[in-house]
């Protein structure tokens, strides 16, 4: 909204009212959400100056809006990143950096283990398993195959999928991460004893 001069038109009065209402009733949440991201109160207090500026330059375009809060959220959070982005650029790589290795998360190296610890199961839950959750049959049509009720057969998968994080913990040797609670490694049993999972 500048002129050839390069000076701010007057807001129309109707989108003033627009968005001088929008900006009673949201500037505390935005000023605060600014804060509590930034930790700086004039950091803040600055950027909420611009999501007020550009909310003015919207003229009555700000009052077809049909939710200005998210939509000055929006314009909130995208000054946050324009900020942060500048005040932590990124160097270039240098050329002969060595490539890294492909990382395969710990989960994903279970496949191998996977087979030994279903084995581990018993018949009742190993069938329940390869039947719902890798050929992916619907608990119902299960309950339909087998003559269970769906309370049935849904209880019977629930206690299975126990069993097998039972036997994948003992058999595979998997941890998990404390915070995340994630698979964070695993490690096979080396030697299998009386244990019914070794090949």
């Amino acid at each position: 909204m500048y002129t050839e001069l390069g000076q701010i038109e007057a807001v129309p009065a109707l989108a003033e009212t627009c968005v001088t209402r929008a900006w009673r009733k949201h500037q505390a949440e935005i000023e605060g959400f600014l804060q509590h991201r930034l930790g700086d109160g004039e950091l803040a207090a600055d950027l909420l100056q611009t999501v007020f500026l550009k909310a003015l330059y919207q003229g009555r375009g700000f009052c077809d809006l049909r939710e200005p809060r998210a939509w000055l959220f929006a314009v909130a959070r995208n000054a946050l990143v324009d900020l942060l982005r500048a005040r932590h650029p990124h160097e270039p790589l240098p050329e002969d950096l060595p490539a890294q290795a492909d990382a395969q998360a710990a989960v994903d190296t279970l496949a191998d283990c996977l087979p030994h610890a279903l084995a581990s199961l018993d018949a009742d839950d190993r069938d329940v398993l390869e039947h719902c959750e890798l050929q992916g049959m619907t608990q119902r049509d299960y309950a339909t195959l087998r003559g269970l009720s769906l309370p049935a057969a849904k209880s019977r998968v629930r206690r299975a999928r126990v069993r097998l994080r039972e036997s994948i913990v003992q058999v595979c040797g998997v941890r998990f991460d404390a915070q995340t609670g994630r698979v964070c490694c695993h490690a096979p049993q080396a030697s299998c004893g009386s244990q019914k999972s070794c090949p």
